[in-house]
């Protein structure tokens, strides 16, 4: 028996990812931002099955609540599924087995891994062939952070954060990631940060004209020093999320002062990504947390994209 009759269908993994630095420019007509992003994927990962069938389906677990993860037509790994089959004229459907690691609307980018990985497997499976270059368009046309998911490692973000270049990082990171069991829209925190930087000049940068991620984070993923990042940390949305959760403030106050190099929300929030000098720094950390019944786990980066397994 051959191990495709063993195990018919194909395995992927993605990982979701943290932005080490996210500036947001000016709403456009269209509803979006212009974005400049360092992102860099991390070692919790989702994991998507494909298996052949005649019709489009899916299952969802995981070691996170996927209670509120929809199993529709509007799931992201499943509109992956059917995008690569329009586009490639394929003429059957797939089941999806997705197994979820990463917080479910947490900033991480979670959804955008599925279909990273949905794209992955279906071209796999069903020997499409697209090339690298293809599947980043389809990437693309499903979610900002969908190319990423793809590319994995460590990446400079422009545009909707989808036009990619390579970053190069040296070494290996360690980050602590502490979950929130109540998730966030992203659409209502970038409507928060419009809205702050409306009325509230005073207290909120107005929004740059060219958005960009400056020398000092490229410098400090260049020398793989966790202690020159700490200092270059920073996301644009971080004081909308604050003002939609003051509850994640203290979290972020309580890592730093527990030991963490420095803390920030993780995207749109609410995850909460706390970077710390040493693996052993990360299991203390993360234990100090675990010890008052908060969940936190130790993770590191940068790690590969989307792959099959």
């Amino acid at each position: 028996m051959t191990l495709a009759e063993e195990f018919p269908g194909v395995r992927v993994r993605a990982p979701g990812k943290i932005n080490v630095f996210l500036e947001v420019g000016a709403r456009h007509d269209d509803g979006y931002h212009e974005l400049a992003t360092a992102f860099q994927a991390v070692s919790l990962f989702e994991d998507v099955v494909a298996s052949h069938a005649d019709d489009f389906s899916l299952a969802i677990t995981g070691s996170v609540d996927v209670a509120g993860v929809p199993q529709d037509d509007s799931n992201l790994a499943l509109r992956a599924a059917r995008l690569l089959q329009q586009q490639t004229g394929y003429d059957g459907g797939v089941h999806l087995d997705v197994r979820k690691e990463v917080p479910v609307a947490g900033g991480m980018g979670g959804g955008s891994a599925d279909a990273a990985a949905a794209l992955v497997a279906c071209d796999a499976l069903w020997g499409t062939g697209l090339s690298t270059r293809e599947l980043h368009a389809l990437a693309a046309r499903l979610g900002a952070d969908v190319p990423f998911s793809l590319m994995g490692g460590t990446a400079i973000g422009t545009g909707r954060g989808d036009a990619l270049n390579p970053a190069l990082a040296r070494g290996r990171f360690e980050w602590v990631i502490v979950p929130n069991a109540l998730g966030m829209s992203t659409p209502k925190t970038y409507g928060e940060l419009d809205r702050l930087r409306e009325q509230h000049a005073d207290a909120v940068p107005p929004a740059p004209a060219t958005p960009a991620v400056p020398s000092a984070v490229l410098q400090a993923l260049r020398a793989g020093d966790p202690q020159m990042l700490a200092h270059a940390l920073h996301n644009d949305l971080q004081a909308p999320a604050l003002r939609l959760r003051p509850d994640l403030r203290e979290v972020l106050e309580r890592g730093e002062r527990d030991g963490a190099l420095a803390g920030l929300v993780s995207g749109s929030g609410p995850t909460i990504a706390f970077l710390v000098d040493s693996a052993a720094a990360g299991r203390e950390l993360a234990d100090r947390f675990e010890r008052d019944g908060i969940e936190a786990l130790p993770v590191h980066g940068p790690v590969h994209g989307a792959r099959v397994i």
